[in-house]
């Protein structure tokens, strides 16, 4: 969120919304009142944390001006709901072919992004060693997980953050998108043992290698 940052770098961002072509270090300097150095340090920080970017450069008949841009990171850092379009399609998906044909979509979507990141990164052939690479793959998702030791049997995999929390409240059907997701990559069945839509401190999920996969 980009409220997390400082306020001058709020204001050099939030500069670079509205301005998509750009701007120099003395528009910025002008528009916030403030030196051309104290620009500089501020555009440094945030081009080293991907907030910014430098774009092309603008001709003035001498020097040319270096113009300077949103980064990737800074981009997301400003509010993207995207929750209330994934309702609607939910919504819409429920009215032409009801909840089960939902959960069973849902669950192949998970199948297909499990199978590609297999496909992307490898995993390895003892189901034991997919869980923690599983697991960093979760974080960089947005899941913020971890794998957790268990005996006996496959480590667990615990998540502090439902990235579907609102969705899944309203429709648990999204859930299979999770489960598929997991089975499918570990290569074992997946049980949920915790939920924070049903009150858990966190989503708890475990492994069972002895068993076939439901979601195939």
């Amino acid at each position: 969120m980009i409220e997390t940052l400082g306020g001058r770098q709020q204001d050099v961002l939030r500069m670079l919304l509205q301005r998509k072509t750009g701007m120099t270090v003395d528009e910025l300097s002008r528009a916030l009142q403030i030196t051309r150095n104290a620009v500089r340090q501020h555009l440094a920080v945030m081009e080293r944390d991907g907030l910014v970017a430098q774009s092309a450069t603008r001709p003035t008949g001498g020097r040319p001006e270096q113009l300077y841009v949103l980064g990737e990171k800074g981009i997301e850092l400003f509010p993207r709901h995207y929750s209330w379009f994934s309702q609607l399609l939910i919504e819409s998906m429920i009215e032409e072919a009801g909840r089960e044909a939902l959960a069973d979509r849902l669950a192949g979507l998970g199948r297909r992004v499990a199978e590609k990141l297999r496909t992307q990164s490898p995993a390895p052939e003892d189901p034991a060693r997919r869980v923690a690479p599983l697991a960093q793959v979760m974080t960089g998702l947005g899941y913020h997980a971890r794998a957790v030791e268990a005996a006996p049997g496959l480590p667990l995999i615990e998540a502090d953050n439902c990235v579907f929390h609102h969705l899944a409240a309203r429709y648990p059907e999204v859930c299979r998108f999770d489960l598929a997701l997991l089975s499918t990559y570990v290569g074992a069945e997946v049980e949920h043992r915790e939920c924070m839509v049903r009150g858990g401190q966190c989503c708890r999920f475990g492994f069972r290698a002895d068993r076939g996969n439901d979601d195939h």
